[in-house]
């Protein structure tokens, strides 16, 4: 492989770099001679059948359920990982990213409600601007290099796997459709056998995998939303294992997936749903109440909770200011938790389901667009501020 191809895949900010190319191309040939063969290609029929077990999707729901379920597995190892070793073992560390993602969902979803209040269509996609892309946010904070203290990677890193599970917790609650009794049934049986089999020091990963297909596929046909089963699985996957303090199944299975997960997933997951055709668009429509709910959810709502939950939580001693940051850095950093992006689209394409809501997932899907966008750059721009203000060196010295 060319030399200057693995340098760019050892970039911290290569994800985020493939995963906006991944939708500006679509977002390109949605809007080209070739939108029919795009569209072709995501709706391209695939089946699958062993005995009884018949399953028939288009493509992009196979992306969506299937592929974004690897995902969710994702965060759920990564979220039990850092509630038992890491950002989140304690409560004092965990206090200040937990209250930082509350506030950062809570406020971005009333200013969205502000706007669409009075729209009960519109009022379906309120968890949209409570999302934040971690593979951006972090991408974005890794371009400043050295500059930027570990400590603030953390909470960003901490406060960003807060705000999935979060989501995850909102898709499971308020986007399920109708219940299957008998799929939920296994779906919970599948899901206390992996509990029981991490109970009794189950190592090999193959047999948690085979178990996890099964509780995918139960809660695919039992209404809840595919990709819950895959933070169920990532819970179940044991961190340590008895008598080998060397081996983790749950950081093998992590580093397994996170390339894929950056590289694949999440790339097929933005291009297959980024193509938004733009050929009745006009600046006019960004003013509507949907679209104006979700772009300042994601670029005021977010900042604003997240800086006030945090300041508050400050002055009344529930939390406080992790070692070598000030405020500042704090505030700055809220600003990029406002680039939503897949997280933001995925929670569209199930706030508003169904061939009869295509104008408004692209209505949303643009103002996630610009939100997200006018979030990185300005959070780039108050980030470089507050470095230069205050350097990493002196914030850490002051701290000590």
């Amino acid at each position: 492989m060319n030399k200057k191809l693995v340098d760019f895949f050892q970039l911290d900010t290569a994800p985020g770099i493939i995963l906006i190319a991944s939708a500006f191309l679509a977002l390109i040939i949605a809007n080209s001679p070739l939108a029919h063969f795009y569209l072709a290609l995501l709706d391209t029929p695939i089946h699958f059948k062993v005995g009884s077990l018949d399953i028939e999707k288009n493509l992009l729901l196979w992306i969506n359920d299937g592929l974004m379920a690897i995902f969710f597995l994702l965060i759920g190892l990564e979220v039990k990982r850092e509630l038992i070793q890491g950002a989140l073992r304690t409560r004092s560390r965990a206090m200040f990213p937990v209250v930082a993602a509350i506030g950062g969902m809570v406020v971005p979803i009333l200013f969205f409600a502000v706007f669409n209040y009075d729209d009960s269509k519109a009022m379906q996609g309120w968890a949209i601007p409570a999302a934040t892309d971690i593979a951006f946010t972090l991408g974005v904070l890794a371009l400043f290099g050295k500059q930027s203290p570990v400590s603030l990677k953390v909470f960003l890193l901490a406060l960003a796997v807060i705000d999935d599970l979060g989501a995850v917790i909102i898709i499971a609650l308020f986007f399920s459709s109708d219940l299957s009794v008998i799929a939920l049934s296994i779906a919970v049986l599948a899901s206390a056998t992996l509990f029981y089999m991490n109970a009794k020091g189950v190592a090999r990963l193959t047999g948690y995998l085979l178990v996890g297909a099964v509780l995918w596929v139960a809660v695919l046909k039992s209404g809840v939303h595919a990709t819950v089963a895959g933070v169920i699985l990532g819970f179940a996957i044991p961190l340590r294992i008895k008598h080998h303090r060397v081996r983790s199944p749950l950081r093998y299975l992590e580093h397994g997936i996170h390339p894929w997960s950056s590289y694949l997933i999440l790339p097929a997951f933005a291009f297959a749903n980024s193509g938004v055709p733009l050929d009745n668009f006009s600046l006019g429509l960004l003013l509507e109440p949907l679209p104006l709910g979700i772009t300042l959810g994601l670029l005021l709502g977010k900042p604003i909770g997240i800086s006030l939950a945090c300041f508050i939580s400050i002055r009344m001693g529930i939390a406080s200011l992790p070692k070598g940051l000030h405020f500042a850095h704090i505030m700055a950093a809220s600003i990029l938790c406002g680039i939503g992006f897949t997280m933001s689209i995925f929670i569209t394409t199930l706030a508003f389901p169904g061939t009869d809501n295509h104008a408004l997932v692209d209505l949303s899907r643009i103002a996630i667009f610009i939100g997200s966008f006018l979030a990185s750059v300005l959070g780039y721009l108050a980030l470089k501020q507050t470095f230069e203000r205050i350097p990493r060196h002196s914030s850490e010295a002051e701290q000590t």
